[in-house]
C-alpha cells in the first residue's frame, strides 16, 4: 500500500502540474483558479509526506527502495537534497523540541521567525540553483504567471502547511508533562487530520510510532485514546 500511495501522490502532482502549466489559463475571476492552487499545494504537501515516510522506511521494504522514492519526492517538491533531510529528520526525532539540537525547532515560539529559521535550515545553494535553472527552462515554454500561480506559490503553501501543522502546532511551547516527545496532537477527527496534512496533525502519535506510515496514523490515534 505504501508504494501504491506514493506512486499515486507523485503521479497526481506531476499530472496536475503539467496540465495546469500547459493548458489552464490563469483567470482571476474564476473559482477554478483558486481550486487548482489549493489542489497543487495539497499535492506538494503530499510529496514531502512521501519523502518523510521514505526516511522512516515505511514506503517499501528495504532501505534502497525507500531512498530512491524519497529522493524523487523531495527533489520534485523543491529541489530538496534528500540526504540532508534524512540527517535533519533523525536529529529531530532524537531531540524533539530541544534548543540547538533539533534542527526543526526554534525557541522563540514566534511563528514567522520559526518558519524563516525552518526554511533556512533546509535551503541549500544547490537547491536554489536547481530551482532557478528549472524556472528559466520552463519559462521558455510556459508564461511566467502560470509558473508562479500553478507551481511556485503552491510549493510555498505546501511548505507552510507542513511547517504549521507538522512542526509549529505540535512542538511549540509550553511543553507539558503530558506531551510525549514534547509533541502534542490535534483532537480526534480523521477527516480534518487528512485534509489538514495527511494525518500529520496526529503528531505525538507519529513520535510514539515513527515506523507507522502516514495513512495508518489514525489507527495509532484511536488506540492511544481508547
Amino acid at each position: 500500500m505504501g508504494l501504491l500511495l506514493s506512486i499515486v501522490v507523485i503521479g497526481l502532482w506531476c499530472a496536475h502540474l503539467a496540465w495546469t502549466l500547459l493548458s489552464v489559463p490563469v483567470l482571476w475571476d474564476s473559482p477554478w483558479t483558486y481550486i487548482h492552487v489549493l489542489v497543487q499545494g495539497y499535492l506538494s504537501t503530499g510529496l514531502f509526506i512521501t519523502a518523510h515516510d521514505a526516511i522512516h522506511g515505511t514506503v517499501v521494504r528495504g532501505r534502497r527502495g525507500n531512498d530512491i522514492i524519497g529522493f524523487i519526492a523531495s527533489f520534485l517538491f523543491a529541489g530538496l537534497w534528500y540526504p540532508r533531510l534524512v540527517v535533519n529528520h533523525h536529529r529531530h526525532h532524537d531531540h524533539p523540541a530541544e534548543d540547538d539540537l533539533d534542527p526543526d525547532y526554534h525557541p522563540s515560539n514566534n511563528l514567522l521567525i520559526w518558519f524563516a529559521s525552518f526554511m533556512w535550515r533546509y535551503t541549500t545553494v544547490w537547491q536554489l540553483l536547481i530551482m532557478a535553472a528549472a524556472y528559466n527552462l520552463l519559462k521558455l515554454r510556459v508564461e511566467e504567471v502560470r509558473l508562479w500561480i500553478w507551481w511556485i506559490i503552491p510549493a510555498f503553501m505546501g511548505s507552510f502547511q507542513l511547517f504549521y501543522v507538522g512542526t509549529y502546532l505540535p512542538h511549540r511551547k509550553p511543553h507539558t508533562p503530558d506531551m510525549p516527545y514534547r509533541a502534542r496532537s490535534m483532537p480526534l477527527n480523521h477527516l480534518l487530520a487528512m485534509i489538514s496534512c495527511y494525518f500529520f496533525g496526529y503528531h505525538a502519535e507519529h513520535h510514539i510510532s515513527p515506523g507507522t506510515p502516514w495513512w495508518q496514523l489514525w489507527r495509532v490515534k484511536e488506540r492511544r485514546i481508547s
